[in-house]
């Protein structure tokens, strides 16, 4: 296996937001934890040597010899003659809310000619999700057999869980402020149904044995941490302690050290407010949302946080170094001005963080996003640039939704918008 990552995935999509012709090599991506491994069967590169450092690691951890600071260098970054380590560079992709109203999921009712199939709503925006070395979804909304229901309390069809996979998301946060529309069979079938998918997650649990697991990721070669809290759940009492991760500096730091210790890298922290931080709708990040974000930050081994909550996008800014995306807005739903709520909550984001990985320690570089639309009656997620690229979606809407995007997402020598300009 290569030691570094493809050009293709390093900078896989043009300014014009048309993705650069593939390379045969693919992404690798494996979840391990502590005294197992699984693989992802659809990545197709072999990785021998990780089962081996994995087993190395976990004796280590066990018997005591890695600290809370350690660092495990990537086993693709080979040394050079010179000593010095190889820079391993990739993407991480990470978007907002699947808020799946009863208007999305009758829409994937009739995609699907009587199943639910949602995956050709995902359809425009797939290139960029697989394009990215790991792809990250958030999961507002439980899913169980049971049948669908929405707002306010929500039941989503299981079917959603194929299409996230069949899109390119490796894994996703399943902390939100409706974990528990459900209870914990809710929890339970939500994790089942991404577990049968083939999706890594992280944020609500069906055992305290669940919750203590760390969920790593490797992504050629770079161990990644991956965490999900809630600041609430909409007032509804968990039914267990360990049911979902809510959001606080202690918990926050006590997990992350542990996926350090468990032979992490770097962490990836995914925070989903509720109401109790951020009024919804509001664009402007609150005092509770800058308080937590900057405790986070500060934590070392933290690579970066993305977030979602207030159902439109807020603004992309680095804390401490750490790039930070307070919110991305709803990727899918069937919010905005049709049902009399706020336009921009249409809008949302794709993010596109660049990490280095040398010597055993992340860093991000930058942070590239897509604009994103939900267009209506038929619920289809544009990228914007792309769309009005191709003709597709009214472009008056499109253009008024990248300047809304812009405006609040921001730009700058580390943060750029999918095209550049417009349009």
């Amino acid at each position: 296996m290569s030691s570094s990552i493809s050009p293709r995935n390093s900078d896989f999509a043009n300014e014009d937001g048309r993705p650069s012709p593939p390379v045969s090599a693919g992404r690798t991506l494996v979840l391990v934890s502590i005294g197992a491994e699984a693989t992802r069967p659809r990545h197709n590169l072999a990785v021998p040597g990780i089962f081996v450092a994995v087993l190395v690691a976990a004796v280590l951890v066990r018997a005591g010899h890695l600290d809370d600071a350690a660092r495990v260098t990537p086993p693709e970054a080979a040394r050079n003659p010179t000593g010095q380590t190889r820079p391993v560079r990739f993407t991480v992709e990470a978007s907002g809310d699947l808020l799946i109203h009863s208007p999305v999921w009758e829409r994937a009712l009739s995609l699907g000619g009587g199943t639910y199939d949602f995956a050709p709503l995902f359809g425009r925006i797939r290139s960029y999700v697989r394009g990215a070395d790991l792809a990250l979804c958030h999961v507002e909304t439980p899913m169980t057999p049971a049948p669908p229901t929405s707002y306010p309390i929500f039941n989503t069809p299981p079917e959603l869980a194929r299409a996230i996979a069949e899109t390119g998301w490796d894994a996703c946060d399943t902390a939100s402020n409706h974990s528990l529309d459900q209870g914990q069979t809710g929890i339970d079938e939500t994790g089942t149904a991404l577990d049968r998918a083939g999706v890594a997650h992280n944020g609500s649990f069906p055992s305290p044995k669940a919750q203590r697991q760390p969920v790593i990721l490797h992504v050629h070669g770079v161990r990644l941490g991956f965490l999900a809290f809630t600041t609430d759940t909409n007032g509804i009492p968990a039914p267990n302690p360990w049911s979902v991760n809510i959001a606080g500096p202690g918990r926050i730091r006590a997990q992350v050290r542990r996926d350090v210790r468990a032979g992490a890298a770097a962490v990836i922290v995914n925070l989903h407010w509720g109401g109790g931080i951020v009024p919804e709708y509001q664009q402007a990040p609150s005092p509770g949302q800058v308080a937590l974000v900057r405790k986070v930050a500060r934590l070392p081994a933290v690579a970066a946080i993305v977030a979602q909550g207030p159902h439109v996008v807020q603004p992309i800014d680095w804390v401490a170094g750490k790039p930070v995306v307070y919110s991305e807005g709803n990727l899918i739903s069937n919010q905005g001005a049709i049902v009399g709520l706020p336009t921009p909550t249409q809008d949302g984001l794709i993010g596109l963080i660049s990490f280095i990985a040398r010597g055993g320690e992340v860093h991000a570089s930058r942070v590239r996003y897509v604009p994103t639309y939900v267009s209506h009656p038929d619920l289809e997620v544009l990228p914007v640039g792309r769309a009005l690229r191709l003709g597709v979606g009214d472009p008056t809407e499109l253009r008024a939704s990248y300047a809304r995007t812009v405006a609040v997402a921001g730009r700058g020598p580390h943060v750029h918008p999918i095209p550049r300009r417009c349009c």
